[in-house]
């Protein structure tokens, strides 16, 4: 069931209560049923917090300009709101550096770090790449960037045989609001030197996660990622780009699964 906190962010709750939380943080455009093909692989043993960030889908427009750190406060507030003390962080993208910011303001609600698919430092023209985009989608809208995004995200056989999810994906962008969307655009796109190179750095358990192919946020990427937090584990997935996580939930799945049981386990 989808609740609305007060601060207008749409979310759901689903799982065990009492059961060990596991947040999930979309990422740029899309929304919590991005989350449809992990959920089930851990809602017998996880209470699963999903929710829309500011400015997309169901939830309010951003209450100030958008930033890592706005994001954050959204996310603890729900928290707070639901009664969660602690909670395995996971974000996807834009989702993983609002859950890396995250972690470094408030390290003592945070259990653990999972990162699929998120930047580190771009090279000097793939920032300039992802600039440009930005203000074309500020000119545009979202859709003047979508046809290109789902180019990136998915592999081109499975675009080709999967027309109707990727009706679904371009729906999820382009509903998307022009005056807001350019905005958290923005954040994907300036918001890295915020989170590299944490100091204090972080320490808790991670997993980090992205596609062999995923030309944007790829292995050296995850790399570079897993190189700041201390003990971090990496898995990169052979043949996949950005969307993984519909394309091939199963190789998804199962490395997340294997983490959080692992976490359970730990002393």
């Amino acid at each position: 069931m989808t609740n609305v906190a007060p601060d207008g962010t749409q979310y759901e709750l689903t799982g065990p209560h009492g059961a060990p939380v596991v947040v999930l943080i979309h990422g740029l455009g899309l929304n919590k049923d991005c989350w449809q093909w992990l959920i089930p692989s851990l809602k017998d043993t996880y209470q699963i917090l999903s929710y829309d960030l500011y400015g997309h889908s169901g939830s309010a427009a951003p209450p100030s300009k958008p930033n890592l750190s706005l994001f954050g406060k959204q996310l603890v507030q729900l928290l707070d709101l639901c009664g969660i003390e602690k909670a395995a962080i996971a974000g996807f993208s834009l989702g993983g550096m609002i859950a890396r910011r995250f972690a470094q303001d408030f390290p003592n609600r945070t259990q653990a770090l999972i990162i699929l698919h998120s930047p580190h430092k771009r090279s000097e023209a793939a920032q300039g790449a992802i600039i440009t985009r930005v203000e074309q989608a500020r000119i545009l809208g979202p859709q003047s960037t979508v046809e290109a995004a789902l180019e990136r995200w998915f592999t081109e056989t499975f675009r080709a045989n999967n027309p109707k999810l990727m009706n679904t994906v371009r729906g999820w962008v382009t509903k998307n609001q022009k005056e807001i969307y350019h905005t958290i655009y923005d954040v994907l796109a300036t918001g890295i030197a915020e989170i590299v190179a944490p100091n204090p750095a972080l320490t808790c358990p991670a997993l980090i996660i992205t596609g062999e192919e995923d030309y944007g946020n790829g292995p050296e990427m995850a790399r570079a990622i897993a190189a700041e937090i201390l003990g971090a584990k990496t898995v990169i997935l052979s043949g996949l780009r950005h969307m993984a996580l519909a394309e091939k939930p199963e190789a998804v799945n199962k490395p997340i699964r294997v983490f959080l049981d692992g976490l359970e386990h730990s002393p």
